[in-house]
């Protein structure tokens, strides 16, 4: 779960240098606009738009921006029609990749992907190769100096979660079942803790930890190249980059 958590927290800042360039809110609005069309306009009785607005909110996106999207996606406004699809690969090393797309040409989109992988040292999959790997899960990152875990794990569970783990020094990563997140997070939020992020993603099962430098670089190479086309949302690994490692690419 560290490893999640760690790459969880590193796409996420990530995420926030794009949407100062405006590039993640595309992928935002087509989130929004695939949430409204499947369960409706309103976010008290959808969740999955809920979960997206408050995500297109954290990126500072405008409410003009998601309120038509909301309408794209309920007919009220035409546009394009977004199918989602996931890919599935190995990356360098033999780690797990999962690709979350929303696109408006299948064909396109599946050709792209497929020589991204090829061309960056990893390989595409066929359906179910590498999707047992990962649960989805909801997951919130909990940030602050000298937390008492006993009292946060308390809180946790008393708001709908159902485990809880270090992150670091200064935070803790709650899980838990994915149509409890709000739940959580408003609960904790009321306690007065800091919830510096909170999504539904996928979570591997079992990690592989990668030491060396040099692979961890091509990973972490290939997962950023994904993340950049415009038709993918989210991209998951089940690989795991220890702190000096990191610390030593970053460098």
């Amino acid at each position: 779960m560290s490893g999640h958590s760690k790459w969880a927290n590193i796409k996420h800042r990530k995420g926030a240098q794009d949407a100062k360039k405006g590039a993640i809110f595309q992928k935002l609005a087509k989130f929004i606009i695939v949430a409204a069309r499947e369960g409706g306009g309103d976010p008290n009785a959808n969740f999955r738009l809920k979960t997206a607005i408050e995500k297109a909110r954290e990126y500072n996106m405008p409410m003009d921006n998601i309120e038509r999207a909301i309408k794209r996606g309920t007919g009220e406004i035409e546009g394009a029609t977004y199918e989602e699809i996931t890919y599935e690969g190995f990356g360098p090393g033999g780690v797990a990749i999962l690709v979350e797309t929303l696109t408006d040409n299948r064909n396109r989109t599946s050709a792209e992907m497929r020589s991204l992988f090829s061309r960056n040292g990893g390989n595409m999959g066929e359906a179910g190769s590498v999707s047992w790997m990962f649960e989805r899960r909801g997951v919130l990152s909990i940030t602050g100096k000298g937390l008492d875990e006993e009292k946060l794990m308390e809180a946790s569970i008393e708001g709908g979660a159902d485990d809880l783990v270090p992150d670091g020094e200064d935070g803790y990563t709650v899980y838990c079942d994915p149509s409890v997140l709000s739940q959580v997070k408003e609960a904790l939020a009321s306690k007065g803790y800091v919830v510096a992020n909170a999504e539904v993603t996928m979570v591997p099962k079992n990690s592989v930890e990668i030491t060396k430098k040099e692979d961890a670089a091509k990973v972490l190479k290939l997962v950023e190249i994904l993340e950049d086309h415009d038709d993918v949302q989210n991209v998951y690994g089940n690989f795991d980059i220890p702190d000096e490692v990191m610390e030593a690419i970053a460098g």
